[in-house]
């Protein structure tokens, strides 16, 4: 459920602080008021009752009297009976009943009851308290109309010594409705009261309610504000109690929660810029391995979208399930190397963890750090063959010149006829590593940024043609005796195309390259030398009539030590860095060499260079 439902549900007007207090109150002063109704309106009616009961009590001089005349029975009983019973005056009794021993009525209060005197009572309760002298009351209701009855009936006793001998008995019914209307009129008036006072109270309630809800309405209408991220409001103080410190709290709460909420962009914007900016890929999960974060690296290291990896296990987006479990990632933590590579594209990372953990030690998850070690991995493994190369070429001359100067050592010096060869070999072997020697140092030199380029504009067609002119001459010294030649095919264009170039390393490049068109081409073949222009750049292009270079070796024609047929590679002299050395070159002067390859046709090599515009005074004029 989000915060808006929360708060919706929470303003439910049945639900309000504001409605649970004034019905709380008014159920709390109902409840009250019922208590003490029930016990006051049971008091006052058993007061009532009992004030009544006394009130229809015969006095004394009454019970004496009618207990005198039942003990001496006369002619004139009933006379005087009667003449008693019509000097009680009591509003409340209705009926009053003399009856003798035998249960004879000998005298009625009542008019219209006259005509019972005489009569035998058919009265039940009248003959049982003849019989047992013991006082009977009782309250009766009349179903017809509802009234209310007391009736008490009495014995009279006559007192002979320690003897009380039963002379007769009184019977009086009295009417309750008095006293019940009384405790009605009482109850009605309690009751109107209460309600009066439910009401007032209720005023009250809701008053007293709303003071004490409005500053907490206001501090929900804060908290909501926060919750939404407006920080702005502050909640009115309006006392120092309780609600007034809360209130002054939720003010210091607002302050330090937008505080913290800055502090926490702030360092949220800045670790997404560290983590966009970093060089390296990182990834973080939660405490189940599912990855929470990944940065643009990572996403570029793994070839993955940050959506597609959200919430998927690291073990599935790093494609290691099948060799670690997470728990692994956990507990040993070590560094992981994870081969990415396919048939065209080599890819080597290092997954190095950390654990993410709260300061009670709770472990919330991982952190991994990926570092593209692929470069780091060609590099070394460059190095070895580097070194392995360097150590073969070098042990190759070194070995012969070590195996012809034993022989020489052991005699062969003595011999015209094989010393002198001997020592020729010796020397070609030692000029060999000299030259791979000073080939080495140039590409050390290359590769540490210490050569300096003598750069100048040069006319390229006039370069080319002064290096192929050596080329011409030294072919027709070298074929003078041998038929038919080698030739160099021109292709120039006819306009003139400068560049800025370092002389001295432009003309070893292409010197490497003539060179090994030369020592490549069969007899009576042509090597085609072409020069134009291609939009901003100076083409030139050397092509042969050899053997070709195969396709898998294309990619390695550049790389140092590199030969294709490696022994008649080293039978014509060649250190193998030629080429390396003249695409460091080609580099440095911001441009571009390359080669197209037809295998039993032959190779071209092309090297393009940025072309500068020729204007006067560009170059140094010897007679100014």
């Amino acid at each position: 459920m989000s915060w808006k439902e929360r708060i919706k549900q929470r303003t439910n007007p049945l639900r309000s602080i504001y409605v649970k207090i004034a019905f709380s109150f008014v159920l709390l002063l109902l409840l009250i008021f019922q208590i003490v109704g029930i016990i006051f309106v049971q008091q006052l009616k058993t007061d009532n009752l009992k004030t009544f009961k006394q009130r229809t009590e015969l006095s004394s001089y009454v019970e004496n009297t009618l207990v005198s005349v039942m003990s001496h029975p006369t002619k004139d009983m009933d006379a005087r009976i009667h003449k008693v019973i019509a000097g009680i005056n009591n509003d409340n009794i209705m009926t009053i009943q003399v009856v003798d021993p035998k249960g004879v009525i000998r005298g009625v209060s009542n008019t219209d009851g006259r005509n019972l005197v005489g009569q035998k009572t058919t009265d039940n309760d009248i003959k049982r308290v003849l019989y047992d002298g013991k006082t009977d009351t009782k309250m009766l209701v009349n179903r017809s109309d509802n009234h209310r009855y007391y009736v008490t009936i009495t014995p009279l006793l006559s007192t002979t010594g320690n003897t009380n001998t039963v002379v007769g008995a009184v019977y009086i019914r009295a009417s309750l409705d008095a006293v019940y209307n009384a405790v009605n009129n009482v109850t009605m008036i309690f009751a109107t009261a209460s309600l009066i006072a439910t009401v007032v109270g209720l005023l009250l309630a809701l008053l007293i309610a709303r003071t004490i809800t409005q500053p907490i309405e206001e501090m929900k209408r804060q908290t909501t504000r926060i919750a939404r991220g407006d920080y702005s409001g502050r909640v009115k103080v309006y006392g120092n109690d309780e609600l007034g410190e809360l209130a002054t709290a939720v003010n210091d709460l607002s302050v330090r929660v937008e505080n913290a909420q800055a502090s926490t962009e702030a360092e949220r914007r800045r670790l997404d810029s560290v983590l966009t900016h970093m060089s390296d890929g990182v990834l973080a999960t939660d405490r189940r391995g599912l990855i929470t974060i990944i940065n643009d690296k990572a996403c570029a290291l793994l070839g993955v979208a940050e959506h597609d990896v959200i919430g998927k296990s690291i073990l599935d987006v790093l494609g290691i399930r099948g060799q670690y479990a997470f728990r692994d990632l956990l507990e040993k933590q070590d560094e992981i190397k994870i081969n990415l590579s396919d048939d065209g594209h080599e890819q080597i990372l290092k997954a190095f963890f950390s654990l993410i953990q709260q300061q009670t030690g709770y472990t919330a998850g991982l952190v991994c750090v990926l570092h593209d070690v692929t470069e780091q991995q060609r590099v070394d493994r460059e190095r070895r063959q580097f070194v392995s190369n360097v150590s073969h070429e070098l042990r190759t001359p070194l070995t012969s010149v070590r195996s012809y100067i034993e022989a020489l050592n052991e005699g062969a010096w003595k011999d015209p006829e094989v010393a002198p060869e001997f020592l020729r070999v010796t020397q070609d072997e030692t000029d060999r590593m000299i030259r791979m020697i000073n080939d080495l140092l140039n590409l050390s030199r290359m590769d540490s940024g210490t050569v300096k380029l003598e750069l100048e504009l040069v006319n390229i067609n006039e370069l080319f043609s002064y290096i192929l002119d050596r080329f011409d001459m030294m072919l027709a010294k070298n074929q003078e005796a041998r038929e038919p030649q080698l030739t160099i095919k021109r292709e120039f264009t006819t306009t003139s195309l400068w560049a800025e170039v370092d002389q001295d390393k432009f003309t070893q490049v292409i010197d490497n390259i003539m060179t090994n068109a030369v020592k490549y081409s069969p007899d009576g073949g042509t090597i085609t030398c072409r020069l134009q222009q291609q939009g901003n750049n100076v083409v030139l292009s050397v092509a042969d009539q050899g053997l070709g270079i195969p396709k898998k070796d294309l990619d390695h024609i550049f790389d140092r030590f590199f030969r294709v047929d490696k022994a008649r590679s080293r039978a014509q002299g060649g250190t193998g860095l030629g080429l390396a050395i003249s695409k460091e070159v080609i580099e440095l002067l911001h441009g571009k060499i390359w080669v197209t390859s037809t295998e039993g046709k032959g190779s071209t090599f092309f090297i393009s260079l940025p072309s500068e515009e020729y204007e006067e005074g560009d170059l140094w004029d010897e007679n100014a």
